[in-house]
């Protein structure tokens, strides 16, 4: 279903947008659409948390599987192939989340950040798709936020495994949505002085 609204204090998660990974994926125009969110989250105040996978070698315990491993993780990575990619424009007060497994949530502090914003929806983006953001998504469902599922702010090696998580996964998990219906929310918003900033209470510990 399309996006019905927004909360007062919500927060952008762009999942993997790093040099090599987002590269690998059909991802030039999901990086425009990411670093617009992500300007426009910041002027508002609100939330944005940058996630990225801290092993070259993804999960801490990957078990034995039948797939091979992706092409573009194989071989000795360059030295920076962890970095955020430029567009993104990182900013100081951005939420930099490293994780070592496909999801943001487990073995990370990402949820107390969250709560201890008050945050209760998560607008997602970011690539793989079916991997890394749907992993994602299925954890905050489980943790009882409201998800809004920028589908042309995502994207995934295979395009059928992307529309797969589209039709099928996430509108189990929340509301898909695009770039401009979100920035449009927002803008409606913080016309109506709806919006309520991100600050933290109390402590956060750091991963």
């Amino acid at each position: 279903m399309a996006l019905t609204s927004l909360d007062p204090n919500p927060a952008l998660i762009l999942v993997d947008l790093q040099k090599v990974i987002a590269h690998a994926a059909p991802a030039r125009p999901v990086i425009a659409h990411a670093a617009e969110l992500a300007e426009a989250f910041r002027a508002r105040g609100l939330a944005v948390v940058l996630v990225q996978l801290a092993s070259h070698h993804g999960s801490t315990a990957p078990g034995r599987t039948d797939a091979p491993r992706p092409q573009h993780l194989a071989g000795t990575p360059p030295p920076d192939w962890h970095h955020l990619v430029d567009e993104l424009a990182r900013h100081p007060d951005d939420i930099i989340i490293t994780k070592r497994n496909w999801g943001a949530f487990y073995g990370t502090d990402l949820d107390l950040h969250l709560r201890r914003r008050g945050i209760s929806q998560i607008v997602l983006g970011g690539v793989a798709t079916s991997i890394g953001v749907e992993s994602t998504a299925r954890s905050a469902h489980e943790h009882g936020y409201h998800l809004a599922l920028v589908t042309d702010a995502m994207a995934d090696l295979d395009p059928a495994s992307h529309q797969h998580s589209v039709d099928k996964i996430f509108p189990r998990l929340g509301q898909t949505t695009t770039t401009a219906e979100v920035l449009t929310l927002l803008a409606a918003q913080e016309t109506n002085g709806t919006f309520s900033s991100s600050t933290v209470i109390g402590s956060v510990a750091t991963s």
